[in-house]
């Protein structure tokens, strides 16, 4: 008997309030707009200036409904405006069908740095501080060192465990973690919790189901307890994944003291769920798009952001495990995330 936790959308949608509807509905109305101008481009019609109206008008009115909700938080929308070109080059990187899978890990790892800094990187009026003294290849005339500072988010990190949604969700996860080393003054190396999670890709956004296999899943309840959890998933297309996780924790009795969740891109509907559903949990999106399409994928989207990291599995050989998926990023990523992977080896095998 599978030991296996299922949610189910209508679930989801129970979260959602009467406004979150009508806004949702009306962003929809403006996306079909865009579906007809698609067509007639297809056909060698010119839509350039329509089709830019229309992305202006929904970005304008994901903004608005965004402004009210203080646990989304969107890049473009938050940070300063100069900023926003960065951004906005960087998803039309990972949305373009001829960005191959090298070029797609690193401004996926790009994104994180910037979601990174959105959340974490500067704390108010830039006054404390991390003072770190680098040993440098400089000997002459006596050995050289360089004094950096960079702002002292310790009190904000150390307390962070980083929740992987295998698979897809893996390579992010290192990312996010390696960015807390990075910026902890003690090297702080985040604990890891893999879910083995996964949506019925046999049925359609409106009767979707999600399901967590406990039986492949690595974690430990109380090693979660009163921890700030980070769960750094590319796409956030409907939130299911990640509600189905949390709230099996907190059914276990899991009190997270807070739950952070980092994506590159997110459908407008599916921050919702997460924040509506989810108590003391706050979404960090680097972008926002409109709406999902029947199959419960983001529309404009960049396709399966999973197998654009992972590369798919070959016909016939079976899900790739989780050592394989980490043997496959190669020797250059190992060495990158090589305290990453020990801890999800140590997590792995420890089992």
């Amino acid at each position: 008997m599978n030991n296996n936790i299922i949610l189910k959308a209508e679930d989801l949608d129970g979260y959602l309030t009467e406004n979150d509807k009508t806004r949702l509905a009306e962003t929809a109305a403006l996306y079909r707009e865009a579906l007809a101008c698609y067509s007639a481009i297809s056909t060698g019609l010119k839509q350039d200036e329509r089709l830019i109206s229309l992305y202006n008008e929904m970005g304008s009115l994901m903004r608005e409904i965004c402004r009210n909700e203080e646990n989304i938080r969107v890049y473009s929308f938050v940070m300063p405006h100069e900023s926003h070109a960065e951004a906005s080059r960087l998803i039309a990187k990972l949305r373009d069908v001829r960005t191959g899978h090298e070029e797609f890990i690193y401004y996926t790892q790009r994104a994180y740095e910037l979601l990174f800094n959105m959340a974490y990187g500067i704390k108010s009026g830039g006054i404390d501080k991390n003072y770190f003294f680098i040993k440098t290849p400089v000997t002459a005339p006596v050995q050289n060192y360089a004094v950096h500072k960079i702002s002292n988010i310790d009190d904000t990190i150390m307390n962070t465990v980083m929740c992987v949604m295998l698979r897809g969700a893996l390579l992010p996860s290192m990312i996010m973690s390696k960015e807390i080393q990075e910026y902890s003054s003690e090297g702080y190396v985040t604990p890891f919790a893999l879910f083995k999670i996964s949506r019925d890709d046999t049925k359609k956004e409106n009767n979707m189901e999600y399901i967590l296999d406990l039986d492949r899943s690595y974690f430990e309840l109380e090693a979660l307890n009163g921890k700030d959890l980070v769960f750094a998933d590319p796409m956030n297309a409907t939130g299911g994944s990640l509600v189905t996780v949390v709230k099996h924790l907190l059914s276990q009795g899991v009190k997270p003291k807070s739950v952070q969740f980092f994506n590159v891109i997110a459908a407008l509907k599916g921050a919702l769920r997460v924040v509506r559903a989810l108590d003391n949990c706050r979404v960090f999106t680097l972008w926002m798009d409109p709406m999902l399409n029947d199959s419960a994928y983001i529309m404009p989207g960049l396709g399966d952001a999973g197998d654009r990291i992972n590369g798919t599995d070959m016909t016939g050989t079976g899900q790739r495990n989780i050592m394989q998926l980490i043997a496959d990023y190669g020797s250059n990523i190992a060495q990158l995330y090589r305290s990453q992977l020990r801890e999800i080896e140590k997590t792995v095998l420890n089992r």
